[in-house]
Formats: C-alpha cells, sequence, structure tokens
C-alpha cells in the first residue's frame, strides 16, 4: 500500500469517531464565531522583489497589547529598482480607523515581524540594507525597534542585536522573531546562505545576553549529501525554552527530477518543500540544541509541505500544524503514476522529543473530499482551549463551489470538534493572528490580518469573538 493510500485509509477509518472534517460542517457544537470588526486596511503596489507582506508567515505580524492592536505593514518606495524597495510602516486601530504610528527609516525587502509584553512594550524586527539604491542585493543589518504602547509618539529606538561574530546577513534572512511576554525576552533567528541560522536571545535586563549557530539537518540520504535549510519556521519561546519548526527548503535534491522540471519550467533550479523538521532547545542560554528530528516528510512523491503554526502546552507537549500537499502532479505520469493527489491540514504532537500523535485534521482531493484545506493556526484561550481557524476551497459533494473560513476545537485527546463556518464577507486566504509566539495574551478574541478573497493587492484585518469557548 502506498503512502498516499495509507493516509487515506486511516483517515476514512477515523472519520466516523474523531469528527474529521471531512464533509460540510454544522455549526460546530454550540460554538459561536461572531464578527465584530472586519477593515480594509491599506492596498499595496506589488514591490516585485520575491517577497509580500505574508512572507513572514512563520513569525507574526500583527500583535495586541491589552484592548489595542498593531499591524506591521508593507510599503513599496516608489521610483526603487527591487530587491530592497519597500520598507515598514507601524499601524494601530483607533477609533476612527487605522492610524500611522511610525515608518521604518531604512529600505529592506522582507515584512517586518512583531513581539509584544502586556506591559506596553512593542518590538519591530527590521533588517535594513546597507547597499546603495542602484544596488540590487547585498548585505544588511539586522535592527529590532522598540516602542511603548502608552508613547506612541515617541520615535521608535533602535536596538542592534548582538551575534556570534560578524555574519554575513542579506537582504534575504528567513528571519523569525518571538516574545516571551511572562519573562519579557526575546529570540531572533536569521538565516546565512544554506549552513545554519544565527541565533541572539535578549534577556529580560536588555542584554543581548546569549548567541549562537543553528546548523541545520544533513540530508545524507540524498545523492549529493548536503545540509538542508529549514525555512518559513514556526518558532516560540517559554521559559528559556525555545521551539523551532520549518520546511526544508533546498535546489530540489534528485538529478532526475531537476531535468524533468527543467523542461517544465525552462529554469535551472527548483525548490524542494517537502520536509518538515523541529528542533528544540531546553534552554537557550546553554546554546545547546537537541538533534532534529523529521516530523512528516512528502519526499517520496514529491509533495509540499508548509508550517502553520505551533503551541507548548502548560504540561510541555508541543503541538504541531502543518498543510501538506501529497505530490507534484507535474510528475505523476512519469515518476509515481498512480498516485492520489490530496491535501491536508494536519496536526501532531511532540513530547520528550517523540511524536506521539500525528493526524489530519481535514483533508480533501482525490479519494477524499473536494473540500480543500489551506492555512489555518491555533488560538487558545483564557481557559486553556485550543482552537484551529482555517481556510478551506474547493467544492461540496454536490458541486457548490467553497471559499470560507472555518473555527474549531482540538480536544486534550487530539480529537476535533465540529467546525463552524466564520460570517466573514470576505474570508481569508492567508492570515497572520495575533499569537502566542509574538507576546499576545490568550484570548476569546481572534485577530486577523492577511489576504482576502477577492481584495487583490488590498490587506484586511477582522476581529473574531469566539462565543461558547
Amino acid at each position: 500500500m502506498s503512502d498516499i493510500s495509507l493516509l487515506l485509509s486511516l483517515t476514512l477509518i477515523a472519520a466516523a469517531s474523531l469528527s474529521l472534517l471531512t464533509t460540510p460542517p454544522a455549526n460546530g457544537a454550540g460554538l459561536n464565531p461572531v464578527v465584530e470588526v472586519e477593515d480594509d486596511v491599506y492596498s499595496l503596489q506589488s514591490p516585485d522583489n520575491g517577497a509580500g507582506p505574508m512572507w513572514s508567515y512563520g513569525s507574526s505580524c500583527l500583535t495586541r497589547i491589552g484592548d489595542r492592536v498593531f499591524i506591521s505593514a508593507v510599503e513599496s518606495i516608489a521610483e526603487t529598482k527591487p530587491l530592497n524597495n519597500v520598507r515598514w510602516r507601524l499601524l494601530t486601530r483607533g477609533a476612527g480607523g487605522w492610524d500611522l504610528v511610525a515608518t521604518g527609516p531604512g529600505r529592506t525587502r522582507e515584512p517586518c515581524p512583531l513581539g509584544c509584553f502586556q506591559d506596553g512594550s512593542l518590538f519591530l524586527s527590521d533588517n535594513p540594507t546597507l547597499t546603495r539604491p542602484d544596488e540590487r542585493a547585498g548585505p544588511a543589518q539586522p535592527q529590532i525597534f522598540f516602542l511603548r504602547a502608552s508613547r506612541l509618539a515617541a520615535p521608535p529606538e533602535a536596538l542592534v542585536p548582538a551575534w556570534d561574530g560578524h555574519p554575513s546577513f542579506t537582504e534575504h534572512s528567513y528571519r523569525s522573531f518571538a516574545a516571551d511576554p511572562k519573562r519579557k525576552e526575546l529570540i531572533l533567528f536569521q538565516n546565512i546562505g544554506y549552513t545554519h541560522a544565527e541565533w541572539t536571545f535578549r534577556d529580560r535586563a536588555g542584554n543581548w545576553s546569549a548567541h549562537g549557530k543553528l546548523k541545520w539537518p544533513w540530508g545524507a540520504e540524498y545523492p549529493t549529501p548536503e545540509p538542508i535549510r529549514v525555512c518559513y519556521p514556526t518558532i516560540a519561546l517559554k521559559d528559556h525554552a525555545v521551539y523551532f519548526c520549518g520546511v526544508s527548503d533546498i535546489v530540489e535534491p534528485y538529478p532526475e527530477w531537476r531535468e524533468f522540471k527543467k523542461r517544465v519550467t525552462g529554469r535551472d533550479w527548483d525548490y524542494d518543500f517537502r520536509r518538515l523538521f523541529f528542533a528544540w532547545s531546553d534552554d537557550i542560554r546553554t546554546g545547546q540544541f537537541h538533534d532534529w528530528i523529521e516530523i512528516s516528510s512528502r519526499d517520496k512523491t514529491c509533495g509540499w509541505l508548509t508550517p502553520c503554526d505551533l503551541w507548548v502546552a502548560p504540561d510541555g507537549a508541543v503541538h504541531l500544524l502543518w498543510t501538506e500537499r501529497a505530490l507534484d502532479v507535474r510528475l505523476r505520469d512519469k515518476f509515481f503514476p498512480g498516485e492520489k493527489q490530496t491535501q491536508a491540514l494536519m496536526y501532531a504532537v511532540v513530547r520528550d522529543g517523540k511524536v506521539v500523535l500525528k493526524r489530519p485534521l481535514l483533508i480533501g482531493g482525490e479519494g477524499a473530499s473536494g473540500e480543500l484545506p489551506g492555512d489555518g493556526r491555533f488560538q487558545i484561550t483564557p481557559a486553556g482551549r485550543v482552537y484551529v481557524f482555517c481556510y478551506v476551497s474547493g467544492q461540496t459533494s454536490d458541486g457548490r463551489p467553497v471559499s470560507e473560513n472555518r473555527v474549531f476545537e482540538v480536544h486534550p485527546d487530539g480529537t476535533s470538534g465540529e467546525a463552524a463556518v466564520v460570517p466573514l464577507k470576505h474570508p481569508f486566504r492567508k492570515f497572520y493572528t495575533a499569537t502566542w509566539r509574538s507576546g499576545s495574551p490568550p484570548s476569546n478574541l481572534l485577530d486577523l490580518y492577511g489576504a482576502c478573497e477577492g481584495k487583490g493587492d488590498t490587506y484586511s484585518y477582522a476581529r473574531l469573538r469566539l462565543r461558547g469557548s
């Protein structure tokens, strides 16, 4: 039995007892999501630099401090050529709509994620270029801008992180940023080429007191062994422990697939995103990480994985969420005929470095439902309940088109409740939430910022209240 067939079989067996979302959902078990706000925030002229406002989706460009939310937006700089042709704009929602708080002083390529503490401290991770305006690419210097929610009129303070030596940072930072609001500490990762990520830790006293390198897992099984660069991670900092879960991002390692793709695309390169890796440090101050473990793989059928979210439960268990596409259909007829294409929103629990639970929360595709899951995020409530908010597209069994957001609970035993459709006028396809990983508090309010169906280059915000939670 193939990996795809086995997954489908397990899914169908589990559907009856675990309420898998493979059929159109009823309103979920008393869960009544209410849309309180639905705003357009800004429109963007595409910078055409390979990175858009959703580029940093493993971190968050949306955060909440008390009753105030902040968005790190992207602004294209007119008449400036890529790659470093955008700057950040920090926005907050006031009584009359969205107000501009501050604008980035330099040029950069990627969006700038946020972190916060609930004492009003707000941090923005920037990566301004050191190049001239006529240069396409080159060195950059990471910075953290610090503001206070109670004094937004004051200019942001630029903080320069300390690193292990003098890393050669560029505009392709692939950086990740997280906050621990309880201890008032920060962690920042930033990639260096295809070998490792540099990291730096800011302690409660405001010192960059620990820094080091996270080396990538080694791909010994490839025809030409090489490091497996890990990108787009979801990361968390909690009580000095650090958690890092990302996807492989290397040039296609199999020569026969690379040659076939070149005939299809005309390019000499194509990247793989099909292995999900997890690493963690029990105490980042020691600089030591446990060995990488592989959470999931679609390497045999040239599939596609995307990290979505990570939550560390009070008992130390790490809950992971990601999307998983079974195969690259362009290669199917030649390399794996008969395999079925599926698309799943996957869930796993890691305890003491071992995967103790792994299953699809929603699955669609050939041999399954016509409803296809997209991005998902965890939402943790003050009562400690765990919800998943996600996007679903495709069509129902009777052929009706589907494009909607759903929310459902994941129970302590790993089962999931019935889903409720969120009554948004424009569903979110790609989105950030005000996540605990950026310092936002557990809440029955679910804040969203991202790209909506039918909105083109306009980016939106919504606030939901999870009644019944």
